[in-house]
């Protein structure tokens, strides 16, 4: 405090006080964290991280498919790389009927519609108004969409994340690593040739034991898609089945998908998902 009481003091005495008053300042602090339990050096409290098992993670995932009968959701996406053809931007509705009923709307910012994407059981049905075109086929074999497969292919994968069809088939085999604050599931399939090949891989985070990564994987191991599920919310009745193990059902109103081949990425962003409510036939389209 003296030095700015002291002008008239010579440079030397100023610099000599000011290195005094650091000191005193130091010490000063020094004292108030030891006898705060050292809490400005102390470490924060270590995060709880739940221990599974890889049974107990594989029934959670399908549990997690099995709280979903029915989903209504509306949302926006932003596309970048040109990986949806149709437009960069567009707002959406998404109807889903436990097990494989889902039908996708895009339109644009104005309300004009863009497409109709239906797919049950092992059909499927591409609309795009804008374009007079009308295709269908299975969805093991959209080949007839050309270009367009592959972009509905993978907003198939994203959509996956927010139904919870995350589940483990019973054809596939599991694989339990950790990885620090994360749980990683190693999802293998059969193989066309014989044997087994990793088709996903799952991040499940261990504070909330949610997929929050999923990698797609091509025959070869090479990642065809990451898909990254972020800003999970509770909706429906809290006696549904828990995704938290808490009494709440939280899904993800936030999804990243990155394209694995380099041709761009999309965002989803949910504004509203109703789930378990009743679905009319229109509201699933027709295939």
């Amino acid at each position: 405090m003296w030095y700015w009481h002291s002008q008239g003091k010579s440079q030397k005495e100023k610099v000599k006080g000011g290195e005094v008053g650091a000191l005193a300042f130091c010490l000063c602090t020094f004292a108030v964290a030891t006898l705060s339990g050292c809490a400005l050096f102390a470490p924060r409290e270590g995060v709880h991280l739940k221990q599974a098992t890889v049974e107990e993670l594989t029934a959670l995932l399908s549990q997690r498919e099995a709280a979903i009968q029915t989903m209504k959701g509306l949302f926006s996406a932003k596309v970048r790389g040109g990986i949806i053809p149709i437009a960069s931007r567009m707002e959406g509705a998404l109807y889903y009927r436990r097990p494989n009923a889902m039908r996708l709307r895009g339109f644009t910012a104005i309300g004009s519609e863009l497409f109709e994407f239906v797919q049950a059981d092992d059909q499927f049905r591409l609309r795009l108004p804008t374009m007079g075109r009308v295709l269908s086929g299975s969805p093991s074999d959209m080949s007839e969409m050309g270009k367009l497969a592959r972009p509905f292919q993978l907003s198939v994968w994203a959509m996956g994340g927010v139904l919870g069809t995350g589940m483990i088939a019973k054809n596939e085999t599991v694989a339990l690593e950790e990885e620090g604050d994360r749980y990683r599931l190693e999802v293998f399939g059969p193989s066309p040739k014989g044997g087994q090949l990793m088709r996903r891989r799952l991040w499940i985070e261990r504070q909330t034991l949610l997929v929050v990564r999923e990698d797609r994987l091509t025959e070869s191991g090479a990642v065809e898609a990451t898909i990254q599920y972020e800003d999970f919310r509770t909706i429906g009745e809290a006696e549904a089945i828990s995704s938290a193990g808490d009494g709440r059902l939280l899904r993800p109103f936030k999804i990243l998908l990155e394209d694995g081949k380099g041709q761009g990425s999309v965002e989803v962003t949910f504004h509203e998902m109703i789930p378990n409510q009743p679905l009319k036939a229109t509201d699933l389209g027709q295939v």
